[in-house]
Parts: C-alpha cells; sequence; structure tokens
C-alpha cells in the first residue's frame, strides 16, 4: 500500500501533467474530476494546498503552473538571494518593493536582474531596497506571484497584498 507522501506526489504529479495539457482548467472542481477519471482521489482542499506547493497561479480565469515554478534550485540566481528578502509591498501601478536586509538591495537587484524574468521591464536598487517595474498590472501580478512562490520557501517573510 502507498504511503501518503507516495499518493500525494502521484496526485501533484498528476496535476502538472493536467495544467501542462491543452485544456486549460478554471476551477479546483474540474481538477479533482479530473483526478479522480485517473483514479486519484482528491478534495478541494488537498487541491488547493498542492497548488500552492506547485507554484500554480491562476491568470486570465484559469490556472496554470509557470515556468520559474519549475526551475531548480541552481538554475535561479533570485533563490541564493532569499534570506536576505524582507517584505514585498505594492508601491503604486506597475511597481513592487522589496525590502531587504541592511546592504543586500545591490545584491538581490543583481540576481533579480542575472535571473531573466521576462515580465520585468527593469530594477533599481537601494541599500536595503530594490524597486521593480513592470510595463502593466498584469505583468506586476506575475512577479508578486513569483516572489510568492520562491519567498513561501522561506516560511518567515510576510508579503503585502498586491491590489
Amino acid at each position: 500500500m502507498p504511503s501518503n507522501r507516495e499518493i500525494q506526489a502521484t496526485r501533484r504529479q498528476a496535476i502538472v501533467e493536467i495544467l501542462n495539457g491543452d485544456e486549460q482548467v478554471s476551477e479546483q472542481r474540474e481538477l479533482v474530476e479530473q483526478l479522480h477519471k485517473r483514479g486519484i482521489s482528491a478534495t478541494q482542499s488537498s487541491i488547493s494546498r498542492d497548488l500552492k506547493v506547485l507554484g500554480a497561479v491562476r491568470t486570465q480565469g484559469h490556472y496554470e503552473i509557470p515556468s520559474w515554478a519549475q526551475e531548480e534550485e541552481e538554475e535561479s540566481p533570485f533563490r541564493k538571494v532569499v534570506p536576505f528578502v524582507r517584505a514585498v509591498k505594492p508601491a503604486g501601478p506597475y511597481q513592487t518593493l522589496l525590502v531587504t536586509d541592511q546592504g543586500a538591495g545591490r545584491v538581490v537587484c543583481q540576481a533579480i536582474a542575472d535571473s531573466g524574468w521576462e515580465d520585468i521591464v527593469g530594477v533599481i536598487d537601494g541599500d536595503s531596497t530594490v524597486l521593480i517595474l513592470t510595463e502593466s498590472f498584469f505583468f506586476q501580478r506575475l512577479v508578486y506571484e513569483r516572489l510568492k512562490y520562491f519567498l513561501g520557501a522561506e516560511g518567515e517573510i510576510v508579503l503585502g497584498e498586491a491590489e
């Protein structure tokens, strides 16, 4: 009999396959139904947790797992500077402010630039801040979700909600 972890891993892999498939999934209950068709038992609450762990975002009315959620740790320079980030705050339309440890702004800014995030127009560093510039609310939201994904793994970061 498979362990809970094996069941969870199988369910999460199936969710990734479903979300990366041709059909768009707009509601969690649709995922529950598709998993049941595959013979995998799931509840809406377990799907909700799985989506969060997988880094899925709901955008334009459907769920997807952005490519950055599947990056390996050594592929993203930003992962190396996550411990320096203390807070994320919206800073008006199309801008997001990262608050860092004292003196870490330049390093965090460079890591973001080196990561090549395509939804960012530019980054500006301060001593203990980084201002991330995007060209629309949509891209600001994608950056925010990306930051939530990376910083959520640390568990100690409190994020401000983007409007």
